[in-house]
Formats: C-alpha cells, structure tokens, sequence
C-alpha cells in the first residue's frame, strides 16, 4: 500500500485525506475499501448488541440464582444458553468462549441445586 496515495503534505506533516460519508469518516480513497469499511462498522455494532445481550442474560440468570428462584434460573438459563448458541453460530463469540459462558452458568446451576435439595427433602 502507497502512503503517498491516502497523505497529502502540508507544511511540515503528513495529513491522511479524509472523506465523510453518511458521518462516517473515511482515510480510504478506493471505494471498495471504502464500502468494506461501511460494512465492518456495521458488523462491529451488530456484534456489540449480541454480545450486550448475551452479558445481560448471564447477569439475569446470576441474580436469579442468588436469589435462588430456580424457576426464574431455568428460564433465563434457556434464553441465555439460545443466545449464546446463536451468537456462536454467528460468528460474534469464538465457540471455546461461548462453552465458557454456558460452562460457569451450568457451574453456578449446580450450586444452586444442593441448597434446594435441602430444603426440600426428598421422600
């Protein structure tokens, strides 16, 4: 890549040329680097709102747990476990990252369960 092509000298720097569009600012010169910029930004916030989501979950599904309603836990551990699939499958989580997630959610799960079991013994 030429630098020469995306600078141009003033008095003593090098200044990138910089072009805006649709308030989006652009060093590219190329209009298909141009669109794959257009196109990586609008992936970064698609990725950002998946992985928002799949944090908001996790940290319903923990408050649940907490308070130790397990039917609340397993219905937020089903959507959060949906969304982290998907979110895998999407390409936005590396898969070992998504088996993390659900791996610490089922850990905090289970140690839900001994305290239910004594508080309900069995008959």
């Amino acid at each position: 890549m030429l630098i020469k092509h995306l600078c141009y000298q003033t008095s003593a720097t090098l200044m990138p040329t910089v072009r805006v569009v649709a308030g989006v600012t652009f060093v590219a010169n190329i209009k298909s680097a141009i669109k794959r910029i257009q196109i990586a930004e609008r992936n970064r916030l698609r990725n950002k709102a998946y992985k928002s989501t799949v944090k908001t979950l996790i940290k319903k599904c923990l408050v649940a747990v907490q308070a130790g309603d397990t039917i609340q836990v397993e219905s937020t551990l089903r959507v959060a476990y949906s969304k982290i699939d998907k979110a895998v499958k999407r390409g936005v989580l590396h898969p070992n990252n998504g088996a993390r997630k659900k791996s610490r959610l089922a850990r905090k799960l289970k140690q839900l369960e001994p305290q239910a079991q004594t508080v309900a013994p069995s008959a």
